[in-house]
């Protein structure tokens, strides 16, 4: 038995096998791409199935998502605990292996993939991770952070925008740690990819300050030996990443090989049948024999020595390093200081806009936390999202010549920003976030729901959060996306009202298990005396009057003063009214019913719900006889003291709005 070729076809007809048994899937990359999973993890691949999250572990990212059977497959062979009973539920409700690789689910799987491209963004972030920590941690003969990040992606991964705006990052940025397995087989969905993408891609990647590979496994099949020669050459160099591009076959070994029919279909049984002859199978459906997993413990056995072999290297590195040593154990372990009790967090003496609150308190952060790190999509001045150097800390910028720096230049790539930033954060030993206009979250957005449902705690700094934004005009100024982001499950969304407010947003942030998105304003709000942590519930009573409310005002943001305002007003007309500050509405809805009931009383009906956005969000808090004030077109291109009140955002019709929600109260 030649074990290697055996191995492989393992790998094709188990992936072959689970598609057909559920009756979906995709079998064309797995079968193509088996020679290249075979190489990278019998004979490079730094790993421990035994213990899936040592820290040196390498990483490997399936970006083809589709292509699940091939995780799954390896996971199975290399002794990941996936049985033959989870190969044959693939796809299956509530199984191991669902139709794309999903973190947190399976064993073994370094970040949920399927949306293309979005993996080869998260694997430069995992790249940009390790070579920051290796800086900050390794010392001459203390290689204590030392692995690589390996993807493999298809044409579609290619044709999306973010694979171009993710691999300028990581070869501007010089990440020699990064190698990409490109499964160029020049079939998508639709057919041959000479109707849409003729692009040469090596010279792109050339380009992009890449070093490009070449491998045949289309005259070669299964040329394990030109695989190996080419990740040599991949790894001999450090200052670039690498892409091999490999020369395949989707289908490989069926008689649909070369056909867009298996790319995301099941072969059939007679076609299943017919591979399985030509590939000299003669196992019971899920069988594989002995040898084969013999042969694939080998690279199981080598990955615990690595690791037993690490392990004494930082027992060596604690004792001459003690303080690093506690840094990184710290670092990885994900602890954080105790930000609700930094005082100083919540001191502000005068009106400010919340971006700049924001920058204070980042700031303030970054002092106690050396985890932190981000940037932004070429917009730090304006985010005001970087951290300034001190006479005690020196933060820096993240570049191949300062890769301890902590600030990062993502330039103008919103969407492999956000997805760079979730691959930092599934690393481990990096606090992430980044930071753009919040009119941009429409560019982040794909990436922020992936990281909501691997739940990542990244922060997404949004600044000048609507028509605030002025003269700019309807193009740079959110209307809709406050409600598209509370749409997302496990994405909590904070708009906050002053300084305090800002600082208990980032707490929550910092300390939750799920991605925040802090939503800022451009232009200058006031700080008000019982705001504080109370905004970690969500939602609060910020102004109250004597007894019971006749009115309840409710609103986020620079709105608050607005309502504010609007209760002075109705104070005259002998109306009592209560302002409620809503920032955090996913945060309002975990509390309990007493404390919801407390603060937004069912028996006053009568409610104005404030906020320069859509309305959308706000019906279930306004009820049946509620009032918005909110947005129900774009904007416009004016100073923003001049679109407010031209858009209904005043205390008087507020105010109005108030005695309107009363009257039908009353006339119920």
């Amino acid at each position: 038995m030649d074990v290697k070729k055996t191995t492989i076809n393992a790998i094709r007809v188990l992936s072959a096998e689970a598609i057909d048994k559920a009756k979906s899937g995709h079998p064309g990359l797995p079968m193509g791409c088996a020679p290249i999973a075979y190489t990278l993890y019998q004979y490079f691949m730094k790993f421990n199935p035994q213990n899936p999250t040592w820290d040196n572990r390498d990483r490997f990212v399936l970006s083809a998502g589709h292509g699940s059977m091939l995780d799954y497959s390896l996971l199975h062979l290399y002794g990941y605990g996936l049985t033959k009973e989870d190969l044959m539920n693939f796809r299956q409700f509530g199984s191991k292996t669902p139709g794309h690789p999903e973190y947190g689910h399976t064993i073994g799987i370094e970040t949920t993939t399927g949306p293309l491209g979005q993996g080869i963004a998260t694997a430069v972030g995992m790249a940009v991770a390790e070579a920051n920590l290796s800086a900050k941690f390794n010392k001459p003969g203390f290689p204590i952070v030392d692995h690589y990040t390996y993807a493999i992606c298809g044409d579609g991964c290619l044709q999306e925008g973010i694979s171009y705006e993710a691999c300028s990052f990581a070869g501007t940025h010089a990440l020699g740690k990064l190698i990409l397995f490109y499964d160029d087989n020049e079939i998508t969905i639709e057919g041959d990819t000479d109707a849409t993408f003729k692009e040469n891609v090596g010279a792109r990647f050339a380009a992009q300050n890449w070093q490009v590979l070449h491998v045949d496994l289309v005259s070669s099949p299964d040329d394990v030996d030109a695989l190996k020669t080419a990740i040599e050459k991949a790894k001999e160099r450090k200052d670039k990443p690498s892409i091999i591009i490999c020369q395949t076959h989707i289908g490989a070994g069926s008689p649909l090989e070369g056909s867009a029919k298996c790319h995301g279909s099941p072969l059939g049984a007679e076609n299943l049948a017919k591979t399985k002859q030509k590939l000299g199978w003669n196992y019971p459906p899920f069988e594989c024999p002995d040898e084969v997993y013999e042969h694939c413990a080998e690279a199981g056995k080598s990955g615990a020595c690595a690791q037993e072999h690490w392990e004494k290297l930082f027992a060596d590195y604690e004792a001459k390093y003690p303080e690093l040593a506690k840094a990184y154990q710290s670092a990885m372990a994900g602890e954080k200081p105790d930000l609700e009790n930094m005082d100083d967090l919540f001191s502000f003496e005068k009106p400010m806009a919340t971006r700049q609150t924001s920058s204070v308190v980042l700031n303030k952060i970054a002092q106690v936390m050396p985890t932190l790190m981000g940037g932004s999509a070429d917009l730090a001045p304006s985010n005001l999202s970087d951290m300034k150097d001190t006479d005690d800390v020196k933060f820096g910028w993240f570049s191949p010549d300062n890769f301890a720096g902590r600030n990062i230049h993502f330039g103008i790539r919103e969407h492999a920003m956000t997805a760079i930033a979730n691959g930092m954060q599934l690393h481990g030993g990096i606090q992430a976030y980044s930071a753009t206009f919040f009119v941009f979250s429409d560019y982040c957005k794909p990436s922020m729901r992936l990281a909501a449902l691997m739940k990542l705690p990244v922060t997404y700094i949004m600044t000048h959060d609507s028509i605030g934004v002025g003269e700019d005009g309807p193009t740079h100024q959110p209307v809709e996306q406050l409600v598209m982001l509370r749409s997302v499950p496990g994405l909590k969304v904070y708009r906050p009202a002053d300084g305090k407010e800002t600082a208990a947003a980032w707490i929550s942030a910092l300390q939750g298990n799920e991605p925040t998105v802090l939503v800022l304003t451009r232009q200058n709000l006031p700080q008000y005396e019982t705001s504080g942590l109370s905004a970690l519930k969500g939602g609060y009573v910020l102004d109250d009057c004597d007894g019971t409310p006749d009115v309840l005002l409710i609103a986020t943001g620079s709105e608050v003063e607005t309502c504010v305002k609007a209760k002075a007003i109705l104070a005259e007309k002998d109306v009592k009214a209560r302002v409620v500050s809503m920032p955090c509405m996913e945060e309002f809805e975990k509390q309990d019913a007493n404390y919801k009931e407390s603060v937004l009383p069912k028996a006053v009906q009568a409610r104005v719900c404030v906020e320069a956005g859509s309305a959308y969000s706000w019906y279930k808090y306004a009820g049946d006889f509620g009032e918005t004030v909110t947005m129900d077109t774009f904007g416009a291109s004016a100073p923003a003291g001049l679109l407010f009140p031209h858009f209904g955002f005043t205390a008087e019709n507020v105010a109005d709005k108030a005695m309107a929600s009363l009257e039908k109260v009353n006339n119920k």
